[in-house]
């Protein structure tokens, strides 16, 4: 199965780290969408991940979603956090639902996160995303895959 995951990944590099473990366990394709472009087309599944900023991704995924994403291709999210989800993926599901494209998950977890107010206090979310956020992230992944490679054989 041909996958791509298009991320944004800045500060302590959270949503990146949780991406490579996901990537240990299948042939993913990572597409840093502030740097390339790429022909969704081409692949089987995508993701979309990203740090919430605002509680929503952040805004270059979105707009990568809004331009990139092909009709009907299967879609799931991966986002970290540091202090809340917010609405976690609800805008990129939205995207999703516009181009008639099946959501096969999304997965979340904490993250390191000194942005703003939290870089007083020394940050939050420390040690985060540990072991146990990998191990459920390379887990989560190969559901996707099988989820997707199930219904490319009906």
């Amino acid at each position: 199965m041909k996958t791509a995951i298009c991320y944004y990944s800045r500060h302590h590099g959270n949503t990146l780290k949780v991406l490579q473990a996901m990537a240990d366990v299948g042939d993913i394709d990572l597409i840093d969408v502030t740097k390339q472009k790429a022909a969704l087309a081409d692949y089987d599944c995508v993701g979309f991940a990203s740090g919430i900023y605002g509680f929503e991704f952040q805004k270059a995924v979105v707009e990568f979603a809004h331009q990139q994403l092909p009709q009907s291709k299967p879609v799931f999210f991966v986002y970290t956090y540091g202090g809340a989800k917010g609405n976690g993926a609800k805008t990129m599901a939205e995207i999703a639902a516009e181009k008639n494209c099946p959501v096969l998950g999304e997965f979340s977890c904490k993250g390191f996160d000194t942005f703003g107010p939290f870089k007083l206090v020394g940050g939050i979310a420390k040690g985060h995303p540990n072991e146990k956020d990998m191990e459920n992230a390379r887990r989560f992944y190969q559901e996707i895959q099988a989820a997707c490679e199930g219904g490319m054989k009906r």
